[in-house]
């Protein structure tokens, strides 16, 4: 599957539509949907379900270092109560360096999802000009292959590569998509 042929279904799924516009509504810089919601709506999509998974997180980062956490946490809230048909969640990258060990600050989204755990999950998409734009720090072949494995940045710290793993075994997503082949363990 090519990058145009992956921005072409998500564009096509209405949930997906609806999030992106609510998201572009925000007016927060650097904004993008982005992880778990892209990446299982694309398993998903893969394994023959074309809809997005509503009981799932909607993650949506985005990078404004004049947004405090408190208030990126009231944002969240408002979102919440607007638009309670998703479980919204919504992160600041200025501040999300800190959970993430031996990391120094982000840069800005893309910094920030190109250190996501896995390869698979360092994905994003928003709405440019009414046309959808697809941030893949490591590309798309793993996402569309099932392939779990750690970015660079999780396989250059020991600690962050225990925590790779640890996550790994939490999510269990072999269960729900068993063509997934988990790397680095």
């Amino acid at each position: 599957m090519t990058e145009e042929e992956l921005k072409t279904i998500l564009s096509q799924n209405d949930q997906i539509k609806e999030i992106l516009a609510i998201i572009a509504l925000l007016g927060l810089p650097d904004t993008w949907l982005c992880a778990g919601t892209v990446r299982n709506f694309v398993w998903n999509y893969l394994s023959g379900n074309q809809t997005l998974d509503d009981t799932n997180d909607v993650d949506v980062v985005f990078f404004d270092k004049g947004i405090s956490y408190a208030e990126t946490l009231q944002l969240e809230q408002k979102l919440k109560e607007k638009y309670p048909q998703y479980n919204w969640e919504l992160k600041n990258e200025v501040y999300m360096h800190g959970h993430s060990p031996e990391t120094a600050p982000y840069q800005n989204s893309y910094d920030a999802v190109a250190k996501f755990p896995e390869t698979c999950t360092a994905i994003a998409i928003r709405l440019n000009e009414q046309q959808l734009e697809l941030m893949a720090p490591h590309g798309i072949v793993d996402l569309t292959n099932f392939i779990v494995r750690a970015t660079p940045h999780f396989r250059a710290s020991t600690t962050r590569r225990q925590l790779y793993q640890e996550r790994v075994k939490k999510k269990n997503w072999q269960a729900q998509w068993p063509k997934i082949q988990v790397l680095d363990r």
